[in-house]
């Protein structure tokens, strides 16, 4: 086998395995704590749209 077919499959081994990991990782719930926390900037920012105020503070 020469170094460039070896290389070739080195890369191809890496490029699966990067895939499967980042596979299993979409498939994760989002924690808890995040979803907390964006719900909670949700109900600020529909505090701030229903007051009159910009994110800019104009």
């Amino acid at each position: 086998m020469t170094q460039a077919k070896k290389h070739t499959r080195l890369q191809d081994e890496i490029d699966d395995n990067l895939r499967r990991a980042y596979n299993d990782v979409l498939k994760e719930d989002v924690p808890d704590r995040f979803t907390d926390l964006l719900n909670q900037l949700r109900a600020q920012d529909s505090t701030a749209s229903s007051s009159g105020s910009s994110a800019d503070g104009n």
